[in-house]
């Protein structure tokens, strides 16, 4: 798996489109469909996620790299994604398992 691939990338970001709205993955999750690992996965949602649901996938304890957390908010509260006091997202409410 290689983020140049093209059809890595159209795997990884046609999962990331079935991602329900008011729900999360994880990147770990995404690769266990589409193969590689997460780090390939954010490295695909980096280069090439802006056009998809990018704030739908996230680190596995709920978290956001801080550059994305203001964006990312505003669209958790129009989609109304659970989220903590802490800011992030509750993953016993909102976590979706994707499947391949």
């Amino acid at each position: 798996m290689s983020v140049r691939d093209p059809e890595y990338v159209e795997r990884v970001l046609s999962l990331v489109e079935t991602v329900p709205p008011g729900r999360v993955t994880t990147y770990g999750a995404i690769a266990a469909v589409v193969g590689g690992g997460p780090r390939q996965v954010g490295s695909v949602m980096a280069q090439h996620g802006g056009g998809v649901p990018w704030w739908r996938v996230i680190r596995a304890d709920g978290s956001l790299p801080p550059s994305h957390l203001d964006a990312a908010g505003a669209h958790y509260d129009d989609e109304r994604t659970p989220t903590l006091p802490s800011g992030k997202v509750d993953m016993r409410s909102a976590y979706w398992e994707p499947v391949g």
